[in-house]
């Protein structure tokens, strides 16, 4: 079973496998509609509770096998099995440098999508470090995709890797243009993204979030008019041989080229590709855990190579350490990270319970407002 439906659904499908003895596969960790941004590692909250059986029923279970969750993971190993010695940082960066011609749209589900953004869980020093939304911001010059503004963020590979990889940092940054913040900053301080419901003067009650989703363009219509390319992979930093080693595991698609094959947009191809290169390994047995795993405890070398060929092909490259080309993933303090982010972000990137707090509410809203005076001027 590929179960590439909705993330609320899939302890339900997993124990329905458990019940048959089907393989399980998914893209993306559970979650309740009611509970956002869990305490982590967020694996254990639902998925890894059901090792055990897993275990004792010979099923196999593989967890996030998409591209991030899934291919990012398989780097870390591969980068870990053949790059190097010990591995100190893993920064995974995923940039999105296409258009797809609307005012505002989101490439997956909005309400998933969105819910990724109400904190940063991220691993730093082996610990996990909380950071607001959109503080943390680097400028990567990627290949292909050009120089990108990209920011911490929570995601959830981290919450296996930070487990299953021995490193001492573990972070994700993906790429965000300042129209996009823009627009997220006004939606979550005026309460748009809240997951909880709201009783309207008519008595009807309604979730804020869901009425977003209900109003933006459904992702699969972007699929036609997207142009443009992307860009996710790994930066590694560690030791070979006795010398430092930094390199770059990364895979770029094009729009344009996704749609002339399949109809799709490239996050959706990026996405559905690896869980079906899964399905062949596990049909081929040369994936059999037998067990419920993360994709970063099986074998890279196999589900890379069939990747290479149906699709999806991995690029690799070797960057002078200290060199004006590395990615520089240091995490300063957040007074310093706040101040050199973005003039585009207000007080409500910095506080997650704007939504809750009128006063922090009322800040926001006027300094948004000067903001984009001092833009206009």
């Amino acid at each position: 079973v590929i179960n590439l439906g909705n993330a609320f659904v899939n302890m339900s499908v997993l124990e329905a496998c458990l019940e048959t003895g089907a393989v399980y596969m998914d893209t993306a960790i559970h979650e309740e509609p009611d509970k956002v941004c869990e305490n982590p590692p967020w694996y254990a909250n639902y998925e890894w509770k059901r090792k055990d059986r897993c275990q004792a029923k010979g099923l196999s279970a593989i967890l996030g096998v998409g591209f991030d969750p899934g291919v990012v993971n398989a780097y870390c190993a591969l980068a870990a099995k053949h790059f190097f010695d010990t591995i100190d940082t893993i920064d995974i960066l995923d940039v999105n440098a296409g258009s797809h011609g609307k005012y505002f749209a989101t490439n997956f589900d909005p309400e998933i999508n969105f819910r990724e953004f109400i904190k940063v869980w991220t691993w730093i020093d082996r610990q996990w470090k909380e950071y607001p939304t959109h503080s943390v911001k680097r400028v990567y010059d990627f290949p292909v995709a050009g120089v990108c503004p990209v920011y911490l963020n929570g995601h959830d590979e981290l919450h296996s890797l930070s487990k299953n990889i021995d490193a001492n940092s573990i972070r994700f940054w993906m790429g965000f243009g300042n129209h996009y913040i823009n627009v997220f900053t006004v939606l979550r301080t005026l309460g748009f993204l809240s997951h909880l419901p709201v009783t309207l003067s008519t008595g009807q009650e309604v979730v804020p979030l869901k009425v977003v989703k209900a109003l933006l363009p459904d992702p699969k219509t972007l699929a036609p008019g997207y142009t443009g390319k992307t860009c996710i992979g790994n930066v590694v930093k560690g030791i070979k041989d006795g010398k430092p080693r930094e390199v770059f595991i990364y895979q770029v698609s094009d729009h344009h080229a996704c749609y002339e094959e399949i109809e799709s947009q490239g996050i959706s191809y990026t996405a559905g590709v690896p869980p079906v290169a899964a399905a062949m390994l596990v049909a081929q047995g040369k994936w059999d855990p037998r067990r419920m795993v993360n994709v970063e405890e099986l074998d890279p070398d196999p589900f890379i190579a069939l990747l290479d060929r149906i699709g999806l092909p991995t690029e690799v490259r070797e960057i002078e350490p200290g060199s004006p080309a590395s990615f520089d993933g240091t995490v300063r303090d957040l007074e310093t990270e706040l101040r050199e982010s973005t003039a585009t972000v207000t007080v409500s990137a910095a506080n997650p319970r704007i939504a809750l707090d009128a006063k922090a509410q009322e800040a926001a809203l006027e300094a948004l407002c000067r903001q984009r005076r001092a833009d206009r001027r």
